[in-house]
């Protein structure tokens, strides 16, 4: 976000935040212990502006100046660095510390030519200083606009690390001051120039993309860029995904991933062709690539998405045949067993008949025994 300090002219000062939060917080100017404000110099293309534009020139060599001033008690240590500006996933361009690097089609990085004259500074408390970071612009020059950023971060003090350490903190919130560095040596302008370098599956914060990787070649921003894409089965013209959106911004030679979402649906094997038209300030590309989506891929992803609803039709025909299997086992359990009864009260009858034509049998020779005594 832009931060503007309302007694020094600062518009182009960025406090990011650094660190391994999903979600970034609201930050301001209070979260940090000291503010900065750029010393512009007299090469500066544009005096509005609060950030470094500069007109350079070749071998020419140029110290630049931060103003940092410490309103608290304690002295701060900051630690400079300077980073090539990049772009990202969302199509916006950042200045600070990013993973993203420049592409292949730079001719020079920014970090070579920008350096800060030391690794930290001292702010003493209640008080202020400037930093110095050295320019040397190469002796065969450059062509359109090499951009970066300075980033300003507060050292951590030993207490500070110890503090957390005792926490048991495993994330760290940190912010930094990063002030944008553009520098150009005229204003010929340079042709644009947008590849489309390589479309394959991936996944955004555990959601299955097809990523779009595109290339700007030339040393210029690519301002107000829009895109439209869709993803179909190769040979066929169904679209399975789409994907618009308008105002993004490449930075110079830098690379981004457009993703396409799927929607919460699986990745699928098989063979895809991505369509894409590309616009910025009047310029139009439109690419055609074919890609193909490995089965082992697919399900490795698909097993990671948060959204893709999981295919249970394997558990349930399990659990549907353990119930008929049990049912089966039942009702074969209960006709055994009544069976087992049925013969069981067969044989008592039996055995109750055989006693009583035995008694019967007795008392008939009783009767003729008795008889015959007479």
């Amino acid at each position: 976000m832009f931060v503007s300090n309302l007694k020094k002219k600062i518009a182009f000062l960025c406090i990011i935040f650094i660190g391994v939060l999903s979600l970034i917080p609201q930050v301001n100017a209070s979260q940090l212990k000291f503010s900065v404000e750029p010393i512009i110099p007299e090469n500066q293309n544009d005096l509005s502006k609060t950030y470094f534009d500069l007109r350079v020139k070749p071998e020419e060599k140029q110290v630049l100046k931060v103003h940092m001033r410490n309103d608290t008690d304690k002295e701060v240590t900051v630690e400079p660095s300077v980073h090539a500006a990049t772009t990202n996933i969302n199509g916006v361009v950042e200045y600070g510390e990013s993973n993203t690097k420049l592409n292949k089609t730079s001719q020079y990085n920014i970090e070579e030519i920008v350096k800060p004259a030391v690794k930290e500074v001292t702010i003493p408390a209640n008080n202020a200083t400037d930093l110095e970071l050295t320019v040397e612009v190469p002796k065969d020059g450059f062509n359109g606009i090499l951009a970066g950023g300075i980033t300003l971060k507060e050292k951590d003090t030993h207490e500070e690390k110890k503090k957390q350490e005792g926490q048991g903190l495993a994330i760290e919130n940190k912010y930094a001051y990063v002030v944008a560095v553009v520098l150009n040596e005229s204003e010929t302008q340079v042709d644009s120039e947008l590849k489309l370098e390589k479309v394959a599956p991936n996944q955004v914060n555990a959601r299955n993309v097809i990523n779009a990787t595109l290339q700007n070649t030339k040393p210029k921003y690519m301002n107000q860029l829009s895109i439209d894409s869709k993803v179909t089965k190769k040979g066929d013209k169904e679209v399975l995904y789409a994907s618009k959106k308008e105002g993004m911004q490449m930075a110079p030679n830098t690379s981004f991933d457009y993703p396409v979402s799927l929607n919460g649906e699986k990745l699928k094997a098989g063979d895809y062709t991505l369509s894409m038209t590309a616009k910025s300030m009047g310029e139009t590309w439109k690419f055609k690539k074919d890609f193909t989506i490995k089965s082992e891929v697919a399900k490795a992803f698909n097993e990671k998405d948060v959204t893709v609803k999981k295919d249970y039709t394997w558990l349930y025909i399990l659990i549907g045949s353990l119930l008929i299997l049990i049912a089966i086992f039942l009702i074969w359990f209960i006709i055994r067993k009544k069976k087992k009864e049925k013969q069981k009260r067969e044989e008592q009858r039996k055995k109750e008949q055989r006693r009583r034509n035995a008694k019967r049998k007795r008392n008939a020779q009783k009767m003729k025994q008795q008889e015959r005594n007479q």
